[in-house]
């Protein structure tokens, strides 16, 4: 991550503490503007259970990133530098809104650490298509629900007006 904010002009007063550290895990000045870039850093869940272990990691990565905001003259930005897996995560369940008022930032980390920024014009478009996605799925399983298999093809059900019957 760090190497990535210095590629991308973060570089300047970098300041970054060790696993002990309270508080942000990466604060960063822009080389050329008085902006500030708060990042916090999360693992990969190693358990068995590393399905919830990395949904906790999300909560609890996006719950010390909103505690330590800060107010005045100087823009700040914030992050959540989060492994691959839960950064799929984030991306779905960070509202678009909230990172755009906020200026959050999500990076994902790929194991040969490459680093993937999404901005909250990323999480709109993500969100927009997983929610379409959804409204598509659940009006296509009432539609199939109504309908009867005949010889391979689906058509809907005929009433039979004579018995009034399908």
């Amino acid at each position: 991550m760090i190497k990535w904010l210095t590629r991308n002009e973060w570089g300047t007063n970098l300041e970054f503490g060790d696993l002990r550290d309270k508080g942000i895990d990466i604060r960063v000045r822009h080389n050329r503007y008085s902006r500030y870039f708060l990042v916090e850093t999360k693992g990969e869940g190693t358990t068995k259970w590393w399905r919830s272990s990395n949904e906790t990691n999300f909560v609890y990565g996006l719950g010390q990133l909103i505690t330590r905001m800060k107010t005045g003259a100087t823009r700040y930005y914030y992050g959540l530098a989060l492994p691959e897996s839960t950064a799929k995560i984030a991306v779905c369940r960070v509202p678009w809104q909230a990172a755009k008022k906020l200026l959050i930032y999500v990076f994902s980390i790929t194991r040969d650490e490459k680093v993937k920024q999404y901005t909250w014009q990323d999480l709109k478009k993500i969100q927009n298509k997983k929610s379409k996605n959804w409204a598509m799925k659940k009006k296509g399983s009432g539609a199939f629900l109504s309908k009867k298999k005949v010889s391979g093809t689906f058509l809907p059900k005929k009433s039979n007006p004579s018995t009034g019957s399908k």
